[in-house]
């Protein structure tokens, strides 16, 4: 099949989750499709990984968006304009030309969207389009104003998330096909549009975090708790807090030689302020996939207390196929067909996840058992290849009943 695929950012390298997920998925079905990629990117740098994607895409074509969201001209367009502040970042009048010029020149079967907010590009079509929402933004924006201290501003947060689930329940329903990547999201979904098709593609992991498992992996006299992600997105800027001030200090206490280490793109900016006290903050760039790894590899144990609702923690993942225990919360679980006690321990007040990081540490059958547990259900369920089938299963169904409906309107 030809599909046209349009991504807000450039799926190379697989660094931050939505990248890893995207090159992924690309990488396993372009020996069956023919895939054109209409990508933004911030700055003139991005553009050296373009080569990459050609390698499996038979086009690749990127579009600029400004570097910085807070620029003047993207505030007044959120106030005075129909779309919030999501949509406004990620447009690009250059894309939406071109999209129209190339829907006109070329024949597609089908319209990949990942992301909600790149839909506004795409003007008005037959093909059929596949809508991919990674999470529920709405959701995640919510739990940023509900959480919000500052209280004049609260008001116009509330108005922008307002705004934000209009449009993304909206473009859900001009989709043909919507994919959630939960159980949770699915439902969801269906809560608020009763009528929507929804399918389910998880995330999954990589070859370069699963060959870092080690069976015999102990623990070792200074264990370094872990947590790693991407510091521009909010959800991960809050759990790295909530870490760093509320569970590692009990951590400590009964564990005086172990550090907690926060890794990932933005930690200096966002979140430098956290370190001291054992807590070690790391700057990675977009590009430093063996930075990751080398995190991961050193890692004791992957703490994620995330609060913020939505998606499937890629993070989690990862870590449960590099052969790092996990701990995390009910809502960071969300979406991983996980057991506590099984393959991870979960726990969501700070005072009950100190106490399980605690009692990991210090029970070698316990660490063992999570290791092995939590990487026999990665490869049975959460491998690239095998959600790769999935997903064109659905591109299948979508494109022959497009095909269908059309020949029923030309007999």
């Amino acid at each position: 099949m030809k599909i046209l695929m349009l991504t807000p950012y450039l799926p190379y390298p697989p660094s931050s989750g939505g990248q890893v997920r995207s090159y992924n998925l690309i990488k396993n079905l372009a020996g069956k499709h023919e895939i054109t990629l209409f990508s933004l990117i911030k700055t003139d740098e991005e553009k050296r990984y373009v080569p990459e994607l050609e390698k499996f895409c038979r086009r690749v074509e990127i579009f600029k968006r400004p570097e910085k969201p807070w620029t003047a001209s993207n505030i007044l367009k959120t106030g005075f304009g129909p779309y919030p502040f999501l949509v406004v970042r990620n447009s690009s009048p250059a894309e939406k030309a071109r999209l129209s010029e190339k829907l006109q020149a070329e024949k597609f079967d089908l319209i990949h969207a990942e992301c909600f907010y790149v839909m506004p590009h795409l003007p008005k079509t037959n093909i059929p389009i596949l809508l991919v929402d990674q999470t529920i933004e709405y959701q995640v924006y919510q739990h940023f104003a509900d959480t919000f201290k500052f209280w004049p501003a609260k008001p116009l947060l509330y108005i922008d998330v307002a705004k934000l689930k209009f449009w993304e329940t909206r473009f859900w329903r001009k989709a043909t096909k919507v994919v959630a990547v939960s159980e949770a999201d699915k439902e969801k979904m269906l809560s608020l549009v009763p009528t929507l098709a929804v399918e389910i593609v998880p995330n999954g992991v990589g070859e370069d975090l699963m060959n870092l498992w080690e069976k015999e992996k102990t623990i070792p006299e200074r264990p370094i708790v872990f947590f790693q992600g991407n510091f521009l997105w909010l959800q991960n800027t809050e759990a790295a807090k909530i870490l760093a001030n509320e569970i590692f200090p009990k951590i400590r206490k009964e564990i005086p030689k172990a550090s907690c280490r926060i890794v990932g793109q933005g930690a200096k900016d966002k979140i430098g302020n956290l370190s001291g006290n054992g807590v070690e903050i790391y700057d990675l760039e977009t590009s430093d996939i063996e930075g990751v790894k080398k995190a991961y590899r050193e890692a004791t144990v992957f703490l994620s207390p995330l609060a913020g609702p939505g998606g499937t923690r890629l993070k989690i993942l990862g870590a449960m196929a590099a052969g790092v225990p996990v701990v995390t919360t009910s809502t960071g679980i969300e979406g991983i067909g996980a057991e506590d006690g099984h393959e991870v321990l979960i726990r969501d007040a700070a005072e009950e996840i100190a106490e399980a990081t605690t009692r990991l540490l210090k029970e070698e059958a316990l660490y063992r058992k999570l290791i092995v547990s939590a990487r026999r259900l990665v490869e049975d369920k959460y491998s690239w290849q095998r959600i790769s089938q999935i997903l064109d299963r659905i591109y299948e169904e979508v494109g022959r009943g497009q095909k269908s409906r059309a020949c029923r309107q030309a007999g």
